[in-house]
C-alpha cells in the first residue's frame, strides 16, 4: 500500500516538509506568472523570466551534483531554504518601497531556478537514502503527492490571494513555507552513505560523474526521458497564462484553478500510478501515459472552454506526474547511491537547456499567432521523449534475447 512508508517517522517528516514547501513554490511562481501578465501584458516576457529560472538553474547544477555526493544531502536542503526566505524578504521589500520593476520580478526568477535545481538533485538522492529499495515506487508515490497536494493547495489559493492581497503577500508566504518546511525536513535522522569521494577536487569529482553516465548509455537515456515530462510542466506554465487570458477568456482566479486541476491530477497519480505499474509492467505504463499526456496537449491546442481546460489539466496532471514516479523509481533502483546527485544535475540541466531554449521561442509563437501553437510544441517534445523509451526498451529487449539464444 502507498501509505505503508508514512509508519516510517522520517519519511513521515519528509512527507510533511515537501508539502509545505510544495505550496510555498507554487504560489510563488503562480503569482510571479500571473504578475508579470498584469503588468506587461506580454507572454514573451514569460517567457524571458522563465528562461532565466532555467539558465540559473542549469549554472548551478555541476555544483550542486557534486554537493549532493560529498556532504550531507539533509543540509544542503536546509541551507537551500535559509537563503531563499531570506531573498524572497529582501524583493518584497524592493517591491514595496520603489514599486514594480521587471528587475525584482527575474531577481525572483534566478532564486527560484537555483532553488528548484538543488531541491530535484538533494530531495530525489535523499529519499534514495532513506527508503530501502522495496519502498521506491512507494516512497516516489508519495512524494509526488506531497509535491502535488501543495501545488493544488497553491492552486486553488493563489488567484484568490494575488486578486485580493497581491503578490508582496505571496512572497512573503513563501518565506514563512520555507522556514515551517525546514523545521520538519530537520527532524529526519538517519545514517548518511559512506563518502568516499571527499578528497576528490571538484572538477575530478564532475569528470567522474559525467563517466559514470558515459559508460551507462541506457542509464543516460532513461534519465533523459525522465526529465522530459518535468520540461513539458515547466513549458506549460508559459503557455498557460496567455491560453487562460486570451483563448479561454479567464482571469486569474481560472488561472490558479487550472494549476489546482493539474494539481488534483497529479495527486490521482500518487494513488493510481504503482498500482497499474504493478499490474501491466513499468514499460507499458510509461507507454499509457505518454499517449495520455500527448492527446491532452492535443485536445488543449483546439480548445475554447474552460471547462475542458480544467478536465485537461487534471488529465495532464494525471499522465505527467505519473511518469516521473515511474521513472524517478527506475532511476533509483539502477544508479548508484554515491552517483545520484551528480547523474540528477546532468539530467536536470539537460531539462534547463530545453527550457530556456524552447520558453522564449514559444512566448514569441503565442504573441505571434496563438496559444493553441505552443500546445503544438509541447507534443513535439513528448513524442520525442516517446521516441527515446522506445528505443531504449527495444535495445535492451534485443539484448536478452541474444543473451538468451546464447545460452541456449
Amino acid at each position: 500500500m502507498v501509505f505503508s512508508v508514512l509508519r516510517l517517522r522520517n519519511f513521515r517528516n519528509f512527507f510533511l516538509s515537501e508539502i509545505i514547501s510544495g505550496f510555498g513554490v507554487g504560489m510563488s511562481t503562480i503569482g510571479a506568472n500571473w504578475f508579470l501578465l498584469d503588468q506587461t501584458n506580454s507572454t514573451k516576457l514569460i517567457g524571458l523570466m522563465l528562461s532565466l529560472n532555467v539558465i540559473a538553474g542549469f549554472l548551478v547544477a555541476p555544483l550542486i551534483g557534486i554537493l549532493t555526493d560529498k556532504f550531507n544531502r539533509k543540509v544542503i536542503i536546509l541551507w537551500t531554504y535559509l537563503v531563499q526566505s531570506i531573498i524572497l524578504i529582501g524583493i518584497t521589500s524592493l517591491l514595496s518601497i520603489s514599486g514594480f520593476k521587471i528587475e525584482y520580478v527575474y531577481l525572483f526568477a534566478v532564486v527560484n531556478g537555483m532553488g528548484w535545481t538543488t531541491y530535484i538533485s538533494t530531495s530525489r538522492s535523499l529519499v534514495q537514502e532513506i527508503l530501502s529499495d522495496q519502498d521506491y515506487i512507494n516512497g516516489n508515490s508519495l512524494v509526488e503527492i506531497s509535491l502535488q497536494v501543495g501545488m493544488f493547495m497553491a492552486g486553488a489559493a493563489s488567484g484568490v490571494i494575488y486578486k485580493y492581497f497581491g503578490f508582496d503577500f505571496i512572497l512573503i508566504f513563501n518565506a514563512t513555507a520555507f522556514i515551517f518546511s525546514s523545521i520538519f525536513l530537520s527532524k529526519v535522522k538517519y545514517n548518511s552513505i559512506t563518502i568516499d569521494n571527499k578528497e576528490e577536487s571538484y572538477r575530478e569529482s564532475f569528470k567522474n560523474g559525467v563517466r559514470y553516465l558515459a559508460d551507462r548509455p541506457k542509464i543516460f537515456f532513461l534519465g533523459v526521458v525522465a526529465i522530459i515530462p518535468l520540461a513539458s510542466t515547466m513549458m506549460f506554465n508559459v503557455v498557460l497564462p496567455g491560453y487562460v487570458s486570451d483563448t479561454v477568456g479567464g482571469d486569474s482566479i481560472v488561472f490558479g484553478l487550472s494549476d489546482m486541476f493539474y494539481g488534483i491530477g497529479g495527486l490521482l497519480s500518487g494513488f493510481i500510478a504503482a498500482p497499474v505499474a504493478k499490474k501491466i509492467s513499468n514499460n507499458s505504463t510509461v507507454i499509457l501515459f505518454f499517449w495520455i499526456s500527448i492527446g491532452i496537449l492535443l485536445s488543449f491546442a483546439f480548445n475554447s472552454y474552460v471547462l475542458v481546460l480544467f478536465l485537461g489539466s487534471v488529465l495532464f496532471g494525471l499522465s505527467n506526474s505519473s511518469l516521473r514516479i515511474v521513472m524517478n523509481t527506475t532511476l533509483m533502483e539502477t544508479v548508484s547511491k554515491s552517483f545520484m546527485g551528480r547523474a540528477m544535475s546532468v539530467w536536470m540541466a539537460i531539462s534547463l537547456i530545453i527550457q530556456a531554449i524552447a520558453s522564449p521561442v514559444l512566448g514569441l509563437l503565442i504573441d505571434k499567432f496563438s496559444p493553441g501553437v505552443g500546445f503544438i510544441a509541447l507534443i513535439g517534445l513528448m513524442i520525442i521523449g516517446f521516441i527515446i523509451y522506445f528505443i531504449v526498451i527495444r535495445g535492451v529487449k534485443q539484448n536478452q534475447n541474444t543473451k538468451y539464444v546464447r545460452t541456449g
